[in-house]
């Protein structure tokens, strides 16, 4: 929300009380806690009346401080409140003399002047990250009765901002008005499905607003040199989270909200869907699969979308008698074929829907003030809400789809959930406005925990589209409905390169775009970008995505980055490892794996998938592509061909070729199966090698199907020799040199001569 009318005046109707001084600073058990009125005190009579607030100071984990600013301590504690994860062995050191009171976590330190003006600094060692000076922090009254605390943060020259959640706009945030609010709005405006008030900075920190309800964010904006954020309470947290590089900055905010589950190894295949409101059973459904192993396309899991249940009826988790007629049968001759099978499922319940008595019956759906259940038709007529904070909705709801697991289905689209009312009545009690936004995290969690119990910790995925704070720990995501045209497929990388600068370790989104069929052209196109991503899916609204229903060509294309990615696994596999542990995403902006390269700040159109892949998606109709590669001999993965950077390269590339470079002084495990994702990654793995610098030595870790670690291999060059050790040997493996044959390895070292 903006207060302010340009720099020196507020606008009409705003009255803002900042704090101007420290009249206390005081040791608590968690920390320090200053009181700081809004007005000079020179004498006792200054003290009668006017706003004080309470700004608390504490340490939630190492190198994070979190600063709760409060005005009235008296308002009730609402619910809900994000989980997070604090460290409970952490330590801090605070002290307090004539002119500071400080409070250190690790290496970062935040300091409160005793001496006017106001300012609160947050640093390490003697470098300044970013500061709350006078008139910053503030109580914002507005003549309507509106009550907000603000907050703002100094951004130095050359700071750039990122994250708070998926945007679809440009990936550097500053200049941009950001108000974090969940709503089903595509992939073409301001409106996010996903909104995370988190954002980390390219100055070695990030900052968490820890509050689910609304929160407005102006980086950059109403303040071109500080990033504001404001909510309507009485009490507002934040946490400033020291890096100072974007991967520990991730690596700690995940810590305290949670990190990624790690997804089945056969969920990184290629997913097929009937897509959205095309007309299909189960011989169309069957065609499509048949028409896939025919032309040797590699196929992991089939997905049934919204109209594999009866029209009007949505959800009733019921097959439609009429299209599928024996579904048991049908999941087990799919399941014959070795898919497995995801089908789609949405939070609200339909009044035709056997399910809305029952819901409505039992008091597991969302009411109004006057204890009416809340219907609208937007999405179905008289569709009703689940109340998900009602402990047994949630296990009536989790019933159905648990009846639908016995059946043969294997996960779930958990669509939707960004619509939700806020004129109604929580059956808990919950804050209707705060429960707009987290409302997704308990219906994903619902979801989620239950795949977890049926099918055990590292057999549990779903596809879900809307997001809040937390919500990264039930992944997949995808980006939403896009469309069907080159402008949204880059805005759907921006998006999903947002979010996963968010917290979020896993990323996908709707090959060839959502709305609108794709011309071949822009489909083929699609396609390398689709495959390499953390998770594959050809999706859309009103047509299918099977490859022959543009031209053969593209069934060669599909083949060929099926294979690629499939073949893959061992480096995606450990990539997604490194998301599950360690909350470093798969899919990276530029920036995160190269944040001392100032050319990476702004770049959107590319990004690194792990470590050491740098990947270009071909966005232009004729092939033509600028790319920027960073320092060092870069080799296309490819072809074996040599890119020195740091330079900017333009390249034409057919519909079978994309820029995918290996960086330099890297080792990537090629898998030796390419027709599916789930198998014994080790057995028979080729290390491909790029040019070692004399003397580097690089450890490539090789996991199994199941997330364990299967073996090491060390690579080391000596002089014009490359040596190879593995400290499990699998029986057979490879290494190769590009442009040069394998060698093949049946014990537990090689030497390959350069």
């Amino acid at each position: 929300m903006k207060f302010t009318d340009g720099h020196w005046m507020m606008r009409p109707g705003v009255r803002p009380d900042y704090p101007v001084e420290v009249l206390d600073a005081a040791r608590t058990a968690d920390g320090l806690r200053i009181i700081a009125p809004t007005y000079p005190v020179r004498t006792r009579n200054d003290l009668q009346s006017g706003a004080v607030l309470t700004v608390d100071l504490t340490a939630p984990m190492p190198d994070v401080v979190g600063v709760r600013i409060t005005h009235h301590a008296g308002t009730a504690a609402n619910s809900p409140r994000f989980e997070l994860f604090p460290d409970s062995t952490a330590t801090h050191s605070t002290h307090v003399d004539d002119t500071t009171a400080t409070l250190t976590s690790g290496d970062l330190s935040v300091r409160v002047s005793r001496k006017a003006p106001w300012r609160v600094e947050f640093a390490t060692g003697d470098r300044v990250l970013t500061t709350s000076g006078p008139e910053d922090m503030a109580i914002m009254s507005t003549e309507d009765g509106g009550h907000h605390l603000r907050e703002r943060l100094t951004l130095g020259v050359g700071d750039a901002v990122y994250g708070l959640g998926e945007r679809f706009g440009p990936l550097v945030k500053n200049g941009q008005v950001v108000d974090i609010w969940n709503a089903d709005g595509g992939t073409s405006s301001e409106q996010a499905y996903k909104n995370i008030p988190f954002f980390l900075t390219n100055a070695g920190y990030g900052v968490f607003v820890d509050h689910p309800g609304l929160v407005s964010f102006e980086v950059g904006s109403e303040d071109v040199s500080r990033v504001q954020f404001s909510v309507e309470a009485q009490s507002m947290r934040y946490f400033v989270i020291h890096g100072p590089s974007p991967k520990e900055i991730l690596a700690r905010y995940t810590a305290l909200t949670g990190r990624p589950a790690l997804p089945p190894a056969w969920s990184f295949g290629l997913w097929l869907s009937t897509s959205f409101n095309t007309d299909y059973d189960e011989d169309t459904v069957t065609s499509f699969v048949e028409g896939m192993a025919e032309r040797d396309l590699p196929l992991s899991v089939f997905h049934f979308d919204c109209f594999w249940m009866r029209e009007l009826s949505w959800c009733d988790f019921e097959w439609d008698p009429k299209t599928f007629p024996d579904p048991r049968g049908m999941l087990a001759r799919l399941k014959a074929r070795g898919l497995r099978v995801c089908v789609w499922i949405n939070p609200y319940i339909a009044q035709r829907s056997p399910l809305f008595d029952e819901g409505m019956a039992r008091g597991y759906l969302l009411r109004r003030q006057n204890g009416d259940v809340w219907q609208w038709d937007l999405w179905q007529p008289g569709l009703a809400v689940v109340d998900f904070t009602n402990p047994e909705a949630r296990e009536w709801y989790a019933s159905k789809l648990d009846a639908l697991l016995d059946m043969g289905v294997d996960c779930f689209k958990s669509d939707f959930g960004e619509r939700i009312p806020t004129d109604v009545v929580y059956f808990d009690g919950s804050d209707p406005h705060l429960m707009h936004n987290y409302y997704t995290y308990l219906y994903n969690r619902t979801v989620f925990d239950l795949l977890r119990k049926r099918r055990g910790e590292r057999d549990a995925v779903v596809f879900a589209r809307s997001a809040t704070v937390g919500t990264q720990q039930f992944p997949v995501h995808w980006g939403g409905d896009n469309l069907s045209t080159r402008e949204s497929m880059a805005e759907s990388l921006r998006g999903g390169l947002s979010l996963t600068m968010s917290g979020f370790g896993f990323w996908s989104h709707d090959i060839g775009g959502f709305e609108g069929t794709p011309d071949p052209g822009l489909f083929k196109r699609w396609i390398p970008f689709g495959l390499l991503s953390s998770h594959s899916r050809l999706h859309a609204n009103y047509s299918y995505r099977v490859p022959w229903a543009f031209d053969e060509e593209a069934v060669d294309v599909l083949r060929t980055f099926a294979r690629l990615k499939a073949s893959l696994m061992p480096y995606l596999y450990q990539a997604a490892r490194i998301a599950h542990l360690e909350g470093i995403p798969v899919m990276r902006a530029m920036v995160v794996e190269f944040p001392d390269d100032p050319a990476c700040t702004y770049l959107d159109r590319q990004y690194m998938l792990g470590d050491d892949l740098l990947v270009a998606p071909v966005f232009t109709a004729d092939g033509t592509i600028d790319y920027y590669v960073p320092d060092g001999e870069w080799t296309h993965l490819r072809t074996g061909e040599r890119v020195s950077g740091p330079r900017w390269v333009r390249e034409r590339h057919g519909y079978d070729s994309v820029p995918l470079l290996v960086r330099p002084g890297t080792v990537i495990p090629l898998g030796a199966v390419e027709d599916r994702p789930d198998y014994d990654y080790a057995d028979g793995v080729t290390l491909l090698v790029t040019e070692l610098a004399d003397g580097a030595s690089v450890a490539t870790t090789i996991p199994t199907a199941t997330g364990e670690v299967a073996c090491t291999f060390t690579t080391t060059r000596r002089g014009d020799t490359v040596h190879v050790e593995v400290d499990d040997a699998p029986s057979r493996w490879r290494v190769r040199l590009f442009g040069r044959d394998p060698v093949e390895v049946t014990g537990s070292t090689a030497t390959v001569h350069l």
